[in-house]
């Protein structure tokens, strides 16, 4: 069997039974109540499952962009998946935005997004030029799933992406690392420059980390108080609106939880007076709940 057929067939196995062990799992959780911690932990284990059968999709999605849409006040809104994540892992969220009439556009950033942080943002930069030079809107949203927020944010730091971007949205992104890379630096080694640039006080982030946020542009984030891959404390940036949900890492871009937040953030109205332009030193989270 080609290494294709065997994708396919393990996206389809997944599908198949994905939904009944979901179900045995959310189960529980429906008798118990989700604020139990049973609860949440069993309703966590179903949205890992999700997430993976969602992932197995991989980085081929075939849509219509829609660009004819866009417009000063309906811009275009950019989806960017984590670390071994694909494409796919963001389609739960993909599908709910569509549904809402958002402009959705996401892009391949390589097998698995393993690859340099600062390429992939050099990516994303000349995209979203094309994109806007071929609109009438002048910014865009950025919605980032973990490793995908440090991706954004280099953009806006240091590819001038403050000038075009609007709101970045950045969920359980490790602002300041995170020890779980060890993991990647396991299994994948020299083959994953991101490996070792996620790692806390790596070379990337202490670059990452020079200067101030730029003003303008509004930062949002949202953090899991069950994630052990990017733990609470290392999602904080000073300046930013934070938020904090019962979840885990995967619940992030599967729980409908999250998704009423992301809907609120990015219907809100544009904060003219947005202030992004604090250092990137510890900080607190605003709120939580």
């Amino acid at each position: 069997m080609s290494s294709g057929n065997g994708r396919k067939a393990i996206s389809a196995s997944l599908r198949r039974s994905s939904w009944l062990v979901r179900w045995a799992l959310e189960a529980p959780s429906r008798w118990l109540g989700k604020k139990s911690s049973v609860g949440q932990d069993l309703a966590g284990g179903a949205d890992g499952l999700s997430y993976l059968r969602n992932l197995a999709r991989g980085n081929r999605i075939r849509r219509e962009a829609n660009f004819e849409k866009i417009t000063d006040n309906q811009v275009p809104l950019l989806l960017i998946h984590g670390f071994l994540g694909t494409r796919g892992s963001m389609y739960p969220l993909e599908r709910r935005l569509l549904s809402e009439g958002f402009i959705v556009v996401s892009f391949n950033i390589g097998a698995l997004n393993v690859r340099d942080i600062r390429r992939s943002a050099f990516m994303i930069h000349r995209k979203i030029d094309r994109i806007l030079s071929e609109t009438p809107s002048t910014k865009i949203d950025i919605l980032a799933h973990s490793m995908g927020g440090l991706i954004g944010l280099y953009y806006v730091k240091k590819l001038g992406g403050a000038a075009r971007v609007r709101r970045l949205v950045m969920l359980g992104t490790p602002v300041h690392g995170t020890w779980a890379a060890l993991l990647g630096i396991a299994t994948l080694g020299l083959w994953s420059t991101s490996s070792w640039q996620l790692l806390p006080r790596s070379r990337f982030l202490d670059e990452l980390h020079q200067g101030q946020v730029p003003q303008g542009v509004e930062i949002h984030t949202i953090a899991a108080a069950r994630d052990w891959v990017v733990p609470l404390e290392t999602t904080r940036l000073p300046g930013a609106n934070a938020m904090t949900v019962p979840l885990g890492h995967s619940s992030l871009v599967v729980s409908e939880e999250v998704y009423q937040r992301v809907i609120a953030v990015l219907r809100a109205p544009a904060d003219p007076d947005a202030d992004g332009a604090a250092t990137m030193g510890a900080g607190n989270l605003d709120h939580e709940g």
